[in-house]
């Protein structure tokens, strides 16, 4: 089948490479003329016979928006436009009113995979009617792993990027587990090789997962981790995943702990443990150390 993939930085432009290899056909474009395969969005609709199915993998919120909006007004009745990118679930329901007014079909797909995603294959949770999915499969047979696993249509429309944003979520409080473990085995004097000990949780273990490989990986790059600065971005999933429980009424302590440890992370100088060391001299005489 054809393709228009908007969007070919780290992950779109490994997508498609992945999809070209599966000999399906895919047109490009990116606001970078080195990568397009095409000059312009129009061009790119153009060139595609119709029922044309036209993927979106930019940043969530405003680039995403004008990119719909934009393609609202090129596209034909029965087309299909994917989300790809990591939008949030609200934005889904929004886009597929506003492609529905105009008879286009609208699919959210979360993606998972990453840098890995061209050889590995990518884990696809996908929402949307069934008659959209359906025009879309072939390049989400292509997507995914081999093997029975890795593709879902989890519901209606948004299911998919709410899938990933949970899916995101855990990824957050995984991370921090592997992390917290990792600095106090580092802190010990006891444990003279941490790094081997990581190495050894790869096989027979429960905690045994890709991210432990990653983790193995960083530390044959850098045993200690001192190349690295101690700070954590967010891309927005934590918080909208933190959100969704609130509304709902779910504990999620552990995935709650983790995003605001990454908050945590870009503080040089904690302003609340100025104020607990306060308290802790006031009520105790503790000792406090003063600013530099």
């Amino acid at each position: 089948m054809q393709l228009g993939l908007i969007g070919l930085g780290k992950m779109g432009g490994n997508m498609r490479e992945r999809i070209r290899r599966a000999g399906h056909t895919v047109l490009g474009y990116d606001r970078n003329p080195d990568l397009a395969d095409v000059s312009s969005l129009a061009e790119l609709v153009s060139k595609l016979e119709g029922p044309r199915v036209v993927w979106v993998m930019v940043p969530a919120g405003a680039a995403t928006q004008s990119t719909i909006d934009e393609l609202a007004a090129l596209l034909s009745p029965g087309d299909v436009v994917v989300d790809g990118g990591n939008s949030r679930w609200t934005d889904d329901e929004k886009h597929a009113v506003e492609l529905g007014i105009k008879g286009i079909g609208f699919v959210d797909a979360g993606v998972s995979g990453g840098v890995w995603g061209l050889e590995n294959g990518y884990a696809l949770m996908v929402g949307g009617d069934a008659d959209n999915i359906a025009k879309v499969q072939p390049v989400f047979d292509a997507l995914k792993p081999e093997g029975d696993f890795g593709f879902v249509h989890a519901g209606k429309v948004g299911a998919g990027h709410f899938s990933k944003m949970v899916h995101n979520g855990i990824e957050y409080a995984m991370m921090q587990a592997y992390a917290e473990g990792w600095e106090l085995l580092e802190k010990v004097d006891s444990v003279t090789d941490v790094r081997e000990v990581f190495r050894s949780w790869q096989e027979g273990t429960v905690i045994r997962s890709w991210l432990l490989d990653l983790a193995v990986n960083a530390l044959d790059k850098d045993e200690h981790l001192d190349k690295l600065r101690g700070f954590a971005e967010d891309s927005g999933e934590g918080r909208w995943t933190v959100e969704a429980a609130i509304d709902n009424a779910v504990p999620l302590p552990a995935i709650t702990a983790s995003l605001f440890a990454r908050f945590a992370s870009r503080q040089d100088d904690s302003p609340q443990m100025k104020m607990v060391a306060a308290l802790r001299n006031q009520f105790g005489g503790h000792a406090v150390e003063q600013a530099k």
